[in-house]
Order: structure tokens, then C-alpha cells, then sequence
């Protein structure tokens, strides 16, 4: 059931165009989407990012046309995957899932705009200039994402505060990899509990890393934030309930699917941003004139369900900030 929802602004950025202004635009655009994941994990991104669309004048299959490409968890498709968006001329290149696809999608090209939906910060990243001032052909939305490890740390550790031995699974292939690591080491530092990194970057990994922490007394387990481990849903959670491990994942699908908690932006807000800023693009603004925004609202998912089934107890203080609770 969901605890707590309210609406908030997107700002000026989101106003849509006038009428008079939507007439004039020409039919028949085309577009291209560039994710390292899957149809299926992209569901909910692409609803909002038309809902976006549609704001500025622009549907799917009326007057609009989507390319889409898929990685299916395997970043060094990227490149080709971008080369192939270019080659087609698509009018705007949209990528989501952090600075890789970004990145692949800015070597594939100089001139076409580009608009990133990106976990990490995208002036760090070297993608922008900066957030205020973009420069170049690229935009988008920084959705807080990886910089989220040491609250969902927190947040587990507060629902098993006698866990001093907390496994991280991260994925040895990502750019964020080493960021990530460092952030959430500190943190497990400072809070006194020990660490243990564990790395996976295929199916097999991933198994052998659940029966290694298994194997060295983990007491929890925290996901870094990767989309390769977004197309891996059902494995993971499966091998959660397996070795009865209490896990904190990324987004809320985990949670639905039968995972124990997660920690997130809202998504839908900032894609639906997202699909603004194209369709903003397509009529005529230039990216670099399109501040970066950034995540305003998240929610916090608890499957009660699974907390029973470990034997957990959801301490009531952390079960108040829930947004979403499954029973």
C-alpha cells in the first residue's frame, strides 16, 4: 500500500509549449534510446519519458518515432549500439543508466543532442560542464542513484543493528565501480561494521558471490547501484531467499519481486523531465542551454512478506518512513 505520495514541481523547465507552438511542429521524428539494460526493466522510465513527450506535442507512433537499442546488461555493446543510432540519423539520442551509454553515445557523435538520465554526477563524470551551463550537444537529469550506497547502508544497518558484517556486491566492469566502493567503505567504516566487496559481472559471479559471502559469516548484503544487476531480478532475489540473506537493493522492482527493502529516487519524476527536455530539443531549444535538474523525491519500499519469511522484525520507527509497504 502506498504510505505517502504527494506531487512535486519539475520547475520551469517542464511548462509545455502553447498550442500554436505544438501545431507548428513537423510529423515524423525520429529518436533514438540507448539503455545497457532491457525492454522489461525500462517499463516504467519509458511511460514517464512519453507522458514527457506528450507534454511537449510529440506521441509515439503519431508524430514520433523511437529507435530503441538494448545491451542487455553488456556495457561494451555500448559503442556499437551508439555508432548504429547515428548511422540512422535519429534527431535526439536519449541514454539512460549512468555515464557509460552517455559516454557512447557522446564518441558516436559531436552534433546530435543527447539526453542522459544518469545516476552519478555528470560533471564528475566529464560529461557536462557544469550543471547550470551544459555545454556542448548533451543534457539531462541527474537521478541520485549511486550516491545513495551510504543511505541504504544506513537504512539496513538500522533494520539489523546487530549485523557487523555487511557483503557488498558490486560489478568490477563499471565506471562507478571504484566511486561507489569508496563511499559505502567509508560509511561501513565509520558506522563499525565490516565490509566484505564482492565482485560479479556475469550470471555464474553471481552465485559464487552469494555462496562466498554465505561462506565468510556476511549478516547482509548491500547492491550497488548497476543496471547490470537490473536484468537480473529474479536471480538475485531468488538467491537472497536461498541463503535466507537480508538484502537492500536499488529500485522498487526488486522489492516487488519479492526483495527484502530498497532505497530510491522516484523515478518518474525525473524521467518524465527527460521526455520534456526531447521534446523541448525537437522544437527547436539547444542542449546546452538546458540546466541539469535533479532528483527531488524518494521513497523507501519494505516487503513484509520477506521480512517475515528471514524472521525479521521491521523496527516501527523505519516501517513510519516507509512510502510503499507489501504485505
Amino acid at each position: 500500500m502506498r504510505r505517502r505520495d504527494f506531487i512535486a514541481g519539475l520547475g520551469g523547465a517542464g511548462l509545455a509549449l502553447p498550442f500554436a507552438a505544438r501545431a507548428q511542429q513537423s510529423a515524423g521524428r525520429t529518436i533514438g534510446w540507448l539503455s545497457p539494460t532491457n525492454a522489461e526493466t525500462n517499463k516504467a522510465s519509458l511511460a514517464a519519458i512519453r507522458r514527457g513527450l506528450t507534454e511537449t506535442g510529440y506521441i509515439e507512433n503519431k508524430n514520433l518515432t523511437i529507435e530503441y537499442r538494448w545491451a542487455e546488461g553488456q556495457y561494451d555493446r555500448l559503442p556499437a549500439l551508439a555508432a548504429d543510432l547515428v548511422r540512422s540519423q535519429v534527431a535526439v539520442i536519449v541514454t539512460n543508466g549512468g555515464p557509460q551509454p552517455a559516454r557512447a553515445a557522446l564518441t558516436a557523435t559531436q552534433t546530435i543532442p543527447i539526453v542522459f538520465l544518469s545516476g552519478s554526477d555528470p560533471v564528475q563524470d566529464g560529461l557536462v560542464k557544469s550543471f547550470n551551463r551544459p555545454g556542448s550537444n548533451v543534457t539531462g537529469v541527474h537521478v541520485f542513484t549511486t550516491s545513495l550506497g551510504p543511505k541504504r547502508l544506513d537504512l539496513l544497518c538500522e533494520l539489523l543493528p546487530e549485523a557487523r558484517v555487511i557483503g557488498f556486491l558490486v560489478n568490477p566492469t563499471s565506471q562507478i565501480r571504484d566511486m561507489q566502493m569508496s563511499q559505502v567503505g567509508d560509511t561501513a567504516r565509520g558506522m563499525g561494521r565490516t565490509l566484505i566487496v564482492v565482485n560479479a559481472s556475469n550470471d555464474r559471479e553471481i552465485d559464487l558471490a552469494f555462496a562466498s559471502l554465505a561462506q565468510r559469516g556476511a549478516q547482509a548484503l548491500l547492491m550497488s547501484a548497476d543496471l547490470f544487476f537490473q536484468v537480473r531480478t529474479t536471480q538475485l532475489v531468488a538467491l537472497a531467499a536461498r541463503y535466507k540473506m537480508p538484502v537492500m537493493y536499488e529500485w522498487p522492482e526488486f522489492a516487488t519481486a519479492g526483495g527484502l527493502m530498497s532505497y530510491s529516487a522516484v523515478r518518474a519524476d525525473t524521467a518524465l523531465q527527460v521526455g520534456i527536455y526531447v521534446g523541448r530539443i525537437l522544437n527547436g531549444a539547444k542542449p546546452a542551454d538546458l540546466p541539469i535538474t535533479q532528483s527531488t523525491r524518494f521513497e523507501l519500499v519494505i516487503n513484509l512478506k520477506t521480512a517475515k519469511a528471514l524472521g525479521l522484525t521491521i523496527p516501527p520507527s523505519l516501517l513510519a518512513r516507509a512510502d510503499e509497504v507489501i504485505e
